[in-house]
């Protein structure tokens, strides 16, 4: 049998990798992998829109020797089966050039170790103008280094990394203005990092803090669970799967009443609550996915509030059918079942969480300002007649005047907003309780309960009638007002 050595065609292998489908904010993620695998604590990226553009990731790690960075250059420099350093975010050895040339076609690397810089490129169009198909990765000499932008900063440094954007011809490919663009791209970047490394950012205790810049602007953590705010509704879940540890995590957000905009903002971020709700695939604590519940439930207005953190190790990326990305992991299927007992629990307490408040209007104890009715075509609401609201402003009226507050009151009942209230809902929207003058509605209640005073005669009236409002809607949202009022008495 014949053997015949078949080496790929370089530009062509290359090109091809390039449609890989790495956005920007990904591409760059995986460029921050390899910093944090270095051991970089500060981590800057750079970028100008201009003379000529380039994008810039600068790291203060260990930094690569002469023969370490032209091996990190290799397509493949890793083997993905092999068993790798428990802080290691790399597997396939392809981030760092599938990544960057997704954007670019010319990277450079400059790297420093024991005092000694050493660059090597990446040129496409160099490349491509050959024509002879050969690998040839490029040594820069000290001139051609010294003409790098921005390697003055990494100079300064004495250690760490530099990779160096050039030619950003995918980056800015179909924009009429680079600069806006760019600007524009540079916005979402920030936001990934900051939710994809937010462990990192905080300093969580085990893998020590990492500062991550823009434009030397700290880019600040976003924890997807609130931690401190949330419910942890059950212990942590250890999963043990060919003698490693996965580790599951549940919390229930609290209620949108309970947040404020900013935080709703910023944990549902452009598709709302809704859209991230499930699991947060996290390895070795840097998240991968997130959003889904893997096919195990659907996701749901009532379960919205529902997210479960899963910690798996980086040595058992082959049963998580982990992509060069780091944008797809699949759970082993004893994985699923062990998670789909977590799902039942959790989003229970999901539901109780999102509709407490309905509950709380069904109670038999409390005179409600509307009635809920189920009719043999469905469900109606009704403002209630019986309400001391409705009763006293009666009271007030003629007979003529009765019955245009009860087609007033008809009219209400029959043009209810529901459609944008739903849409409202499923938007996070955070309903407003203040009125149009400034006063908040504590203020505008104890001017209501004055004026139910006022038709009480005597002393003893006035405290019967306060202590019924105890459980009057909306009264009983506010029992220390009614204390307040009780005592003045």
């Amino acid at each position: 049998m014949n053997k015949i050595d078949l080496p790929p065609n370089a530009p062509m292998l290359m090109e091809s990798t390039r449609a890989l489908g790495y956005t920007v904010e990904a591409a760059l993620a995986d460029l921050i992998d390899n910093s944090i695998s270095a051991g970089a604590k500060l981590i800057d990226l750079q970028f100008r829109p201009y003379d000529p553009p380039f994008l810039i990731l600068l790291d203060d790690g260990n930094g690569m020797s002469s023969v370490e960075l032209t091996a990190a250059m290799r397509y493949g420099s890793k083997n993905p089966l092999e068993l790798r350093s428990a802080v290691d975010l790399g597997r396939f050895g392809l981030g760092l050039k599938t990544a960057s040339l997704s954007q670019c076609s010319m990277l450079t690397v400059a790297s420093i170790k024991d005092g000694i810089l050493s660059a090597r490129r990446w040129d496409l169009d160099y490349l491509k103008t050959r024509g002879d198909g050969r690998w040839l990765l490029l040594e820069l000499n000290d001139k051609e280094i010294d003409k790098l932008p921005l390697i003055d900063l990494l100079k300064t440094q004495g250690k760490g990394t530099s990779v160096i954007w050039q030619n950003l011809d995918r980056l800015g490919a179909g924009e009429s203005s680079f600069g806006v663009a760019l600007g524009q791209k540079m916005v979402r970047v920030r936001e990934h990092i900051s939710l994809v490394f937010h462990r990192y950012i905080t300093g969580e205790r085990g893998i020590g803090k990492i500062r991550i810049s823009i434009n030397n602007t700290p880019i600040e953590a976003r924890d997807p669970f609130l931690i401190g705010k949330s419910l942890q509704v059950m212990d942590e879940e250890r999963i043990r799967v060919n003698n490693e540890s996965i580790l599951a995590t549940p919390y229930i957000l609290p209620h949108i009443s309970n947040m404020s905009a900013s935080e709703i903002k910023m944990l549902g971020g452009s598709g709302g609550l809704r859209r991230r709700q499930g699991f947060y695939v996290y390895r070795n604590k840097r998240l991968l996915v997130w959003g889904t519940w893997f096919r195990l439930m659907r996701q749901d207005d009532l379960s919205k509030l529902a997210r479960v953190r899963v910690d798996i190790p980086n040595s058992l990326d082959h049963l998580w059918t982990l992509d060069i990305r780091k944008s797809i992991a699949v759970p082993p299927e004893i994985v699923r079942k062990r998670l789909s007992l977590i799902i039942e629990k959790i989003a229970e307490y999901s539901k109780k969480t999102w509709t407490f408040r309905g509950k709380k209007e069904t109670r038999d104890s409390i005179v409600h300002l509307w009635n809920r009715l189920r009719l043999r075509d469905g469900v109606q609401y009704q403002i209630n007649r019986d309400h001391p609201f409705a009763v006293a402003l009666k009271a007030k009226l003629g007979k003529e005047n009765q019955r245009l507050l009860e087609e007033l009151l008809r009219a209400v009942e029959s043009n209810i907003p529901l459609n944008q209230l739903y849409v409202d809902l499923n938007h996070d929207e955070k309903f407003a309780i203040e009125h149009t003058n400034g006063t908040d509605q504590k203020k505008s209640l104890e001017g209501c309960l004055e004026l139910l005073l006022d038709g009480c005669p005597t002393k003893e009236t006035k405290s019967d009638m306060v202590k019924r409002i105890r459980n009057i809607e909306p009264f009983s949202c506010y029992p220390e007002l009614v204390d307040i009022i009780l005592e003045e008495i």
